[in-house]
């Protein structure tokens, strides 16, 4: 290229290109080191808080319980095996019930029923909740109208009045039914939260960097945006566990809980159904509660320790 020179006459020595700059932005042109110190980071001072290691704890050690528990109880939580009302012993660690039922053996085969609805109903909600926020932030528009006015009508819906009807008419109910019932309609707040940080997100640089580069929509999404939202997304779903235990233990202890089953709010039903409290069977309802009351508990300890692991202004040095 030609230009005038300070005297008027044209200069024709060649003019450098502009040298480019290469943001580090995640997904494209990203530092893969940037990335893993910033995970050993995280790990770092996860392992360093108390309530993130003790919440986590309490939960593995449920967990390891409704495991193995049952490979030591038999295979029927409802069989008739000892003396009835027996005291907790060295052969019945929990006591047995006013029919001979091994209380243990109900406790390790209802905190299988506990994790399972917990994990499978807060995996679905969370799923669910993902989708329709990704997709109503990233889209706006009319998408973002409709999909939000399914959410505002979800959201208002009186869940636990819902849940009643449902399990009420349901002549066979399974733990399966159960979690997908409480999974599908605990969805609309993840939802939302998920589409205003969509909204936010797809304004960046480097989601506008992968929209001119062609990319299509759902690699922008799951490659760009929902990596930016993945601590936020693991704390969404710890919660999600957490209400779907509580909500099945409401729905068990008020005797529309699983019919094919046991779990722990069953437990509580049955205890009070049979006046346990009356009789001084303080060894049948006491497991169940604090079970519940621990696992809820921890889990939402875990949350807090985790959102001071991924909140550098909240960690305790």
């Amino acid at each position: 290229m030609i230009i005038p020179d300070e005297t008027g006459r044209p200069d024709e020595s060649p003019i450098s290109e502009p040298t480019p700059v290469v943001a580090a932005v995640p997904g494209i042109g990203g530092v893969p080191g940037a990335v893993r110190v910033i995970r050993r980071e995280a790990v770092y001072f996860a392992l360093r808080n108390k309530k993130l290691v003790g919440g986590l704890t309490v939960v593995l050690v449920f967990l390891l319980v409704g495991l193995f528990g049952p490979v030591f109880t038999g295979p029927d939580p409802l069989a008739y095996v000892g003396p009835p009302a027996q005291a907790p012993s060295g052969e019945y660690w929990f006591g047995t019930t006013t029919f001979g039922q091994d209380v243990f053996g109900q406790f390790a085969h209802g905190l299988r029923a506990t994790f399972f609805v917990g994990f499978f109903a807060g995996l679905l909600a969370a799923v669910l909740g993902m989708l329709v926020g990704f997709t109503a932030g990233y889209r706006g528009g009319l998408v973002d109208e409709v999909l939000n006015m399914i959410t505002n009508i979800v959201l208002v819906l009186p869940v636990l009045a819902v849940l009643l009807i449902i399990a009420a008419y349901l002549e066979v109910r399974s733990v399966q039914v159960q979690a997908l019932i409480i999974g599908v309609f605990s969805w609309p707040w993840v939802a939302r939260a998920v589409r205003a940080q969509t909204l936010t997100l797809r304004a960046r640089e480097f989601v506008d960097l992968a929209r001119l580069s062609g990319a299509p929509v759902r690699r922008i999404v799951f490659r760009e945006i929902a990596p930016n939202m993945a601590s936020y997304l693991f704390m969404v779903f710890i919660l999600l566990f957490g209400g779907a235990v509580l909500f099945a233990a409401t729905l068990d202890f008020i005797g529309l809980g699983p019919t094919d089953g046991i779990s722990l709010g069953l437990m509580l039903n049955y205890s009070v159904k049979w006046s346990a409290l009356h009789l001084g069977l303080w060894w049948w309802f006491i497991p169940p509660g604090l079970g519940i009351t621990a696992i809820v508990g921890a889990l939402y300890i875990m949350n807090v320790g985790l959102d001071e692991v991924f909140n550098p202004k909240l960690r305790e040095m």
